[in-house]
């Protein structure tokens, strides 16, 4: 068997290989650039919550102040036929259900003539619900869309955006063809 003594040194032994180790570069590099501010890892995540908790508000965080009107207006605009649609609806369908039931509806007058068909309500019926459910489609599609652009904004403004990666034409002539001007393309990379 070990004893106390030989279990202990082995510990000690153990545990001062960790304390004589070499540093991590690369941690050493992280935990630096992270204190600068130049790289957060959790700020697409943050971004893309801030905007599903209140839409527009990942782009605030991002500072890109000009895009939350553009996601409340986008917003809004389905929101709005949605809620219009879903009324016309409800009209419809209640003047549908009182023409069925044998009571006057708002489309009957005090005659007794009626203006709009039962038909013609079974019909607008239909097409009111498709464009309600319509509605809503965009309008879920359009609060993703806006998750995710504020998470990719979030993401890219975090790359090194300095000159030496800007797009620059140029026109190159060609003093040996007088005749007729070349158009080209050269791409140029510096790392």
């Amino acid at each position: 068997m070990f004893s106390k003594s030989s279990i202990t040194a082995f510990f000690i032994l153990i545990f001062t290989f960790n304390l004589f180790s070499q540093q991590d570069s690369t941690k050493v590099k992280e935990k630096s650039s992270i204190q600068q501010g130049i790289y957060k890892p959790l700020a697409p995540a943050k971004a893309a919550f801030y905007s599903a908790i209140f839409p527009g508000l990942g782009q605030i965080y991002n500072r890109k102040y000009w895009k939350a009107p553009i996601v409340w207006g986008a917003l809004a605009t389905p929101t709005y036929f949605f809620l219009e649609n879903n009324s016309e609806y409800k009209r419809f369908r209640t003047a549908y259900k009182l023409r069925k039931t044998g009571f006057s509806d708002e489309f009957t007058d005090e005659f007794g003539n009626v203006s709009v068909s039962l038909e013609t309500l079974e019909r607008a019926q239909e097409q009111l619900r498709e464009n309600r459910d319509l509605s809503l489609m965009w309008g879920v599609i359009l609060y993703v869309l806006q998750i995710v652009e504020a998470s990719i904004n979030a993401h890219l403004l975090q790359f090194n955006t300095d000159d030496n990666l800007s797009f620059q034409p140029t026109f190159i002539e060609n003093p040996a063809m007088f005749d007729a001007p070349k158009i080209g393309f050269t791409i140029k990379y510096t790392f």
